[in-house]
C-alpha cells in the first residue's frame, strides 16, 4: 500500500526532526570536542591540548561524515525512519573503539561522558518513538558495561546513574508527546470517518439501490485483505476508508441512467465506466483526505486479471493488489444485490461465478483466500436486512448446503 496513502504526513515531520537531529548532533559534537580539548586546556594552562594520543582522533569525523549522503538518500527516498537509527548505533560503536584504544593499557585516567550522550536521550523523545528511546537507554548502559569490564573500572557507574536519572526525564516527556499524537490522531480519525460516511451518504440519496454497498464491500474486502497477511493495522484501517469511496465517481454520473429500471445500452454503460476515473480524480482535490485513501482503490476496482477491465485495462500484478481484492468483493456483493433490471444471485451462485471468474476476471491467488474466508462473507451477508433471503441455514466446506 502506497506510503504517501497511510503515513504522507508523518514521513514529512520526520525528515524535519531528522535534519534537525543532524544539524544538533554535528553542531554539539564538534563544539564539545573543540572546547574540552582546545579551549579549556588553554584556559587551564594544560600542555594536553588536543584529541588524545592512541585514539581515533579526527577519523572519527571522518566516520560521522561518511554517514552524511546515507542519511540524504534516506531522507530523499521518503524513509528517514533509519536514519536516527544509523547515526546512535554507528557513534556508540565508534565510541567503545574510540576509548579503549585511548584507555586500554594506558596510565590515564578514564574520563567518562560527553554532551552528545546527553544530546541523544534527550532528543529521542521528539521522534516519539519508544523503541528507538530503548534503543538509546540500554545502548548507552551496553557501552559503558563494556568499557567497565574492558578497563576494569568502576567508574562507569557515575555516568550509568546520571543516564537513569536523564532517561527517566526522557521517558516522562515521550510519554506526554504519545498522549498528545494519540489524542490528535484518535480526534482526526473521527473527522475522516464522518466525512468518508457523509461522502457515502450522498452517493446513496443519489442511488438508493446502492444504499449499504460501500459498508459490506468494505466489510469484505477487509476479511480478504486480512487474509493475505500484507497489511498493517494502519494500512488495514486505510484501506477500509478507500474501500467505501470505491464508488464516490457515481455521484457524477446521471441518474437517469444510474437508476435505470432496465439493462443499460452500450452509449450508458461507457458513462457508467468514466466512474473510476472520475471518483479518483475527485478525491485526489480533497485536501485532508487524499493523504490517507488509497487512490488505486478507486481507480482500478473494475480491472480484470486478463485485462480486458476498466478503465486502463491492466492485467495481472500490474494491478495494485489492493484494486484486486476490492474487485472482488464488489463483484460478489453486487451479484448477491438487487437491483432495479433484476433480483440478486442465491449465495451459492454467487460463490460459484466467483470461483469461475479465477484467472480471468479476478487474481487466481485471491480467489483461494476467498474460498478460505467465504465463511465470514456469509456471516457479514446476514447482518444485513436488506436481501429476500437472509437466512442461511447451513455452511460446509465454504459452500451453502
Amino acid at each position: 500500500m502506497k506510503k504517501e496513502m497511510i503515513g504522507f504526513a508523518l514521513i514529512r515531520e520526520e525528515q524535519r526532526s531528522i535534519k534537525l537531529f543532524l544539524w544538533i548532533f554535528y553542531t554539539i559534537s564538534i563544539a564539545f570536542d573543540i572546547f574540552y580539548y582546545y579551549f579549556l586546556p588553554i584556559y587551564s594552562n594544560s600542555e594536553d591540548i588536543g584529541f588524545p594520543e592512541g585514539g581515533l582522533g579526527f577519523w572519527i569525523y571522518l566516520f560521522l561524515f561518511a554517514l552524511l549522503p546515507v542519511a540524504v538518500y534516506y531522507i530523499k527516498n521518503q524513509n528517514p525512519f533509519l536514519v536516527k537509527y544509523l547515526y546512535f548505533i554507528s557513534y556508540v560503536v565508534i565510541n567503545i573503539i574510540n576509548e579503549i584504544m585511548i584507555y586500554a593499557g594506558s596510565n590515564l585516567k578514564y574520563e567518562s561522558g560527553n554532551v552528545v550522550e546527553v544530546f541523544f536521550i534527550l532528543f529521542s523523545p521528539i521522534f516519539v518513538n519508544k523503541r528507538y528511546f530503548q534503543l538509546v537507554f540500554l545502548g548507552l548502559i551496553v557501552k559503558y558495561c563494556i568499557i567497565g569490564l574492558v578497563l576494569q573500572t568502576a567508574v562507569v557507574f557515575l555516568p550509568i546513574v546520571l543516564l537513569v536519572v536523564l532517561s527517566i526525564v526522557a521517558f516522562i516527556l515521550l510519554n506526554r508527546f504519545q498522549g498528545y499524537v494519540n489524542t490528535v490522531s484518535e480526534t482526526y480519525d473521527q473527522q475522516l470517518e464522518k466525512m468518508v460516511k457523509g461522502l457515502i451518504a450522498i452517493l446513496e440519496l443519489k442511488d438508493p439501490y446502492t444504499r449499504g454497498h460501500s459498508e459490506r464491500v468494505a466489510e469484505y474486502a477487509l476479511i480478504l485483505a486480512n487474509a493475505t497477511k500484507k497489511f498493517s493495522k494502519k494500512e488495514l484501517k486505510a484501506f477500509n476508508y478507500s474501500c467505501l469511496l470505491h464508488d464516490i465517481g457515481k455521484v457524477h454520473i446521471p441518474d437517469q441512467i444510474l437508476t435505470k429500471p432496465a439493462r443499460l445500452t452500450n452509449e450508458e454503460y461507457e458513462i457508467i465506466k468514466t466512474h473510476p476515473v472520475v471518483g479518483a480524480e475527485a478525491i485526489k482535490n480533497v485536501e485532508g483526505l487524499s493523504q490517507y485513501i488509497d487512490i488505486d482503490i478507486i481507480r482500478y476496482h473494475h480491472e480484470r486479471w486478463d485485462g480486458k477491465g476498466y478503465p486502463d485495462q491492466l492485467a495481472g500484478d500490474r494491478i495494485p493488489l489492493v484494486a484486486r481484492i476490492t474487485a472482488i468483493a464488489d463483484a460478489f456483493d453486487a451479484m448477491t444485490s438487487s437491483r432495479s433490471y433484476r433480483k440478486a444471485l442465491p449465495l451459492d451462485e454467487a460463490y460459484k461465478r466467483v470461483i469461475e471468474g479465477k484467472g480471468t476476471q479476478f487474481d487466481p491467488e485471491l480467489v483461494e483466500l476467498f474460498q478460505e474466508v467465504y465463511p465470514q462473507w456469509v456471516e457479514v451477508y446476514n447482518r444485513y436486512p436488506w436481501h429476500e433471503n437472509s437466512k442461511i441455514i447451513s455452511l460446509k466446506d465454504g459452500l451453502l448446503s
